[in-house]
């Protein structure tokens, strides 16, 4: 009988590729970022480890053997939903890998408007010695976490040692450790005007797709900084533009936009209030580590044995 096939189209380290197959060997295990190692075995593929885009022409095919796809990223509004539910395939992200590198990108924007570090980066270069009216700080502020997942659960948790307030606001509404007081996105407009920094980690989906436009903006004190880390469409760009313009907002640290590479002409590059990060908030040294350790091999472990209890499981009808 012919063996199962995996495919893993990322570049691993071989004690992996060796652990994967002593879990699964019934499995031939297909291990290449390079698309002419794994373009072959699409169609065969029962289980995809790490998504591209060439592969639904090549797996969603009608006699297709895939079943299950762990994503190598957390978000997954780039890929074929509709198509992977219908086919009935298993969906399982990598929520939670990001969790420690994007908290810290969080603060690193949050502490970096308020010290006004980027301003003193700017100054350096001319070798200017000013103080730039910097006289904030952070401790005893109050954030408003919008989407407390994972990465909004360690925000909290490193706030708390700023002695902050914490607001968040989840689908569930269900409460959590380190926030103090949660809120259902009905409610986002009774949280707004009480944060000193509102920090976006939401996903792309119908509901959270342009979230924040100018009512949001304007309910946001004149004071507060906007932190995005989810995802550009979120935002509506424009509109955010205009109130960084127009000192309806403090500031904004930027980690994603609505088109990426943003575009040169985009006026947020030359604002004095933004910081531009280029979608690197989840970049980590651990990554790879994280994604097989944390959750492919346990998840791995669960669907040989045919257990459904998987880790991460998406809800196809939510879109994470």
């Amino acid at each position: 009988m012919s063996k199962r096939l995996m495919l893993i189209t990322q570049n691993i380290a071989e004690a992996y590729t060796q652990q994967i197959k002593e879990l699964a060997p019934d499995f031939e295990v297909i291990v290449g970022k390079d698309k002419e190692i794994w373009e072959p075995y699409a169609k065969e593929a029962e289980i995809v480890v790490g998504w591209k885009k060439d592969l639904e022409k090549l797996s969603l095919v009608e006699d297709s053997n895939l079943r299950w796809i762990q994503s190598w990223s957390a978000g997954v509004n780039s890929m074929p939903l509709s198509t992977l539910s219908e086919k009935g395939i298993v969906l399982t992200s990598a929520n939670g890998v990001h969790a420690y590198p994007i908290s810290e990108t969080i603060f690193a924007l949050m502490l970096g408007l308020t010290r006004k570090i980027h301003t003193y980066v700017k100054q350096q270069q001319q070798k200017k010695w000013h103080h730039a009216q910097m006289n904030l700080e952070i401790h005893g502020k109050i954030i408003g976490i919008i989407g407390v997942g994972e990465i909004g659960k360690e925000t909290a948790r490193i706030a708390k040692a700023f002695r902050m307030n914490v607001m968040g606001v989840r689908h569930s509404g269900k409460p959590t450790d380190n926030v103090d007081e949660m809120f259902t996105p009905d409610r986002l407009h009774e949280v707004l005007p009480k944060c000193d920094y509102v920090v976006i980690t939401l996903p792309l989906t119908e509901e959270t797709e342009r979230m924040f436009g100018v009512e949001e903006f304007n309910s946001m004190k004149k004071s507060a900084f906007l932190i995005n880390i989810g995802r550009g469409e979120v935002i509506v760009e424009n509109e955010l533009v205009q109130a960084l313009q127009e000192n309806v907002i403090a500031g904004a640290g930027l980690d994603v936009f609505t088109k990426e590479p943003l575009e040169e002409n985009s006026p947020l590059w030359g604002m004095e209030n933004v910081i531009i990060t280029p979608h690197t908030s989840g970049s980590t040294e651990h990554y790879t580590k994280r994604v097989i350790e944390d959750i492919f091999v346990p998840n791995l472990k669960h669907y040989i044995n045919g257990e459904k209890n998987l880790k991460n499981l998406v809800d196809y009808q939510k879109g994470y």
